[in-house]
């Protein structure tokens, strides 16, 4: 039975993060919000809405594993599976300006997570600063942006990636579609959350080691797919663009929020080992886009190699060696 529940909550977690994008980004456009606010706000932070309903639910019902394995695991498999993937496909230019600037906050942030995380505990008081800073981030980088008309044209090539048309939806469409992703988002997160605790319990794997793994590859989904896509369309900026606002987001905006209903407690485990594979994948990726014109196929296998290395790790128990 719990494989069903996780089954059932990864495909409506699927479903629904494209339905919450979909009309979310029609219902912006129906009221004549422009490309560009829709690229900052609403597409790069709409496909972190599993993460975030994943690790509300998992913290409501207190497996504090896997509301933070969720965002961990979920960081390590943008960077090096999703990138991987992406770069595979088409290489990613590194190019642009904001991206290097967006990756070092990016690395600021894991810094941030990883020495909040070694005090054992992520408290209301810790949670507030990172929302203020992702707020502020953000309305940095929308006014800064507008400067730029390349910026734009970038906006305008995510929704490109994204598959959209010209013309939006009607309003009534568009809210009905939105409405119907956020429900589809909360049920699974649900499902997901039960089955994963179940098979947690039933094969005596920690809830953090199913958070890293299986509940943080399945959030991650709709990213993966919005890279791949944009990959193949020859967007590589909007698939850049996109591990880095969603690790932001992970980063800065879950841990900013969940916290508020209650501290959440960091596994040793997760300290000793999966903190240190998120941060040295996040300062690689980070020196890659700062010195690098590219990300080719040759970086994008290794990438692909080293997140197979890390499921492995948890799936033979060597995560677990750290901590000796």
């Amino acid at each position: 039975m719990q494989y069903i529940l996780v089954a059932a909550g990864l495909s409506l977690l699927l479903l629904g993060g494209e339905m919450l994008v979909r009309g979310a980004v029609d219902l912006a456009r129906g009221l004549g919000v422009s490309p560009l606010v829709i690229g900052l706000t609403i597409v790069a932070y709409g496909t972190g809405a599993p993460e975030l309903l994943v690790s509300l639910e998992a913290s409501f019902a207190g497996s504090h594993g896997i509301a933070i394995g969720n965002i961990v695991g979920s960081n390590i498999a943008n960077i090096l599976l999703i990138v991987g993937c992406s770069a595979l496909i088409y290489p990613i230019g590194c190019t642009n300006g904001s991206i290097k600037f967006n990756g070092m906050m990016m690395l600021g942030a894991t810094v941030l997570f990883v020495a909040l995380g070694y005090t054992g505990a992520i408290t209301p008081w810790d949670a507030l600063p990172m929302l203020a800073i992702l707020v502020a981030f953000t309305l940095y980088s929308y006014s800064s942006s507008r400067k730029t008309p390349e910026t734009v044209e970038a906006a305008q090539a995510d929704l490109d990636a994204e598959g959209f048309d010209s013309t939006p939806l009607s309003l009534p469409k568009a809210s009905t579609i939105l409405l119907a992703g956020l429900a589809c988002v909360a049920l699974g997160s649900h499902f997901l959350i039960a089955g994963a605790v179940d098979i947690a319990r039933s094969f005596e794997i920690s809830e953090a080691t199913i958070g890293l793994t299986l509940v943080a590859l399945g959030t991650s989904l709709p990213e993966l797919a919005t890279a791949i896509v944009a990959a193949y369309r020859r967007h590589s900026d909007v698939a850049l663009g996109n591990v880095v606002g969603s690790n932001l987001f992970n980063i800065l905006g879950i841990m900013g929020i969940v916290p508020l209903f209650g501290a959440l407690e960091v596994p040793d485990a997760v300290v000793a080992f999966d903190f240190w594979v998120m941060l040295g994948a996040t300062v690689v990726f980070v020196g890659l886009t700062a010195f690098c014109v590219k990300i080719g196929r040759l970086v994008a296998g290794i990438f692909l190699l080293g997140y197979f290395a890390y499921i492995a790790c948890h799936y033979y128990g060597i995560s677990a060696m750290a901590m000796g």
